[in-house]
């Protein structure tokens, strides 16, 4: 008898709890995936950050301001190349549900610092001309229907409240797959002439470049001393550092992801080897049957190691297959609420080796015991 024939044979002994044991891998590693992307979506911005890009915050917090006059300042300390700044806006579009980020940005220097997010020219130069331009990334354009000369209302919740009106002028997209393309930007000159007189003039956060990226770390010490003992202090640290120092706010997400997914393989480990065992007691006479009409111990357990491979590789493939097919969707359904879902290779191919080893571990001990069954004492017990 052939192996493969064998091995259908033992497989389909049993359909139904094939069938569940497939399924329970399945949905190891649907949720194996879904982990991954949403631990990328978190420390995206420290893996994309520029190695050559600081960021300066009041020291208090990123909530407290700082003063405008400090870009010049900063500016005149070696190792800068350019700078440019920011403000969080934090307005509704229609309804609270519709969550996107709005930044105020200084848009002469915009496109220097962040060159990843790529704007047309025509539609920045547009943007330029108009006060009231805005200019949308490609993904939260798409969410609402957006197209360019677009009239878009937002109702202000902080600087004073109010309905503020852009007309959409540009649309940037990222040049990699992982930048986000979710963010809502609007001209620094409208957003002065609209806020309360005692705020003006006060920025949320600086973004610089640094000529080379070696000198980072100098560059953030001089600039934390030029404005040591001022009113308002400075914290100024790489774009990665401050990233990671934002993602730890929402609390420690890798631990608790890596936590989730351990749990869940070795979960899944128990069924599949309890299943193995179990399939692998109940066929006690037939193995030793084989082994007694010339089977090797060897092969033996090469039986019981393939069954498990195929049942893992059956569920693991179904389970990261409606992954690829669903994180799309998932992501859509978030509303903006995270960045890019963005299913890699190199998560499909971690889950697919998770699924391999898994699959040997689950068959190698019911397998090995097979292999060292004695024939006699394995009839004796049918």
């Amino acid at each position: 008898m052939k192996y493969g024939a064998l091995l259908r044979a033992n497989l389909l002994r049993k359909k139904f709890r094939l069938i569940l044991t497939i399924g329970s891998f399945a949905m190891a590693l649907f949720l194996f995936a879904f982990l991954a992307v949403v631990r990328d979506a978190f420390s995206r911005g420290t893996e994309v950050a520029g190695a050559d890009r600081l960021v300066v915050i009041n020291r208090v917090s990123i909530i407290s301001p700082i003063p405008l006059s400090y870009r010049d300042k900063i500016l005149r300390i070696p190792g800068v190349e350019t700078i440019t700044h920011n403000n969080w806006f934090g307005g509704i579009y229609q309804d609270e549900k519709n969550f996107f980020p709005q930044f105020v940005i200084d848009p002469e220097n915009q496109r220097q610092v962040f060159p990843e997010l790529v704007t047309p020219d025509e539609q920045w130069n547009d943007f330029l001309k108009d006060r009231e331009g805005a200019i949308a990334g490609e993904r939260t354009a798409k969410r609402f229907g957006w197209k360019i000369g677009d009239r878009i209302p937002i109702r202000a919740t902080i600087w004073g409240g109010g309905a503020w009106e852009f007309n959409l002028r540009g649309i940037y997209h990222g040049k990699r797959a992982q930048d986000d393309d979710t963010q809502f930007w609007f001209r620094w000159d409208y957003f002065q002439e609209r806020i309360p007189s005692g705020v003006k003039g006060q920025v949320g956060w600086y973004v610089l470049r640094v000529k080379n990226p070696e000198d980072a770390v100098r560059v953030a010490k001089a600039i934390d001393a030029e404005f040591a003992n001022s009113p308002s202090e400075t914290k100024t640290e790489t774009e990665s550092a401050f990233a990671a120092g934002w993602v730890k706010q929402f609390g420690n997400i890798q631990f608790l992801i890596l936590t989730i997914g351990t749990v869940v393989f070795f979960t899944l480990l128990l069924v599949t080897g309890n299943t193995m065992a179990i399939s692998v007691r109940e066929r006690t006479a037939e193995l030793a049957v084989l082994k007694a009409i010339g089977f090797s111990g060897r092969a033996v357990l090469f039986l019981i190691l393939a069954e498990s491979m195929v049942i893992a590789m059956a569920g693991g493939l179904l389970g990261l297959g409606v992954a690829y097919l669903a994180v799309p969707l998932l992501g859509t359904a978030l509303n903006g609420l995270l960045p890019n879902l963005v299913l890699s290779v190199s998560m499909l191919a971690g889950g697919f080796a998770a699924t391999l080893l898994v699959g040997v571990a689950s068959g190698i001990f019911p397998g090995m015991g097979a292999m060292r069954m004695r024939v006699v004492n394995a009839l004796r017990r049918v």
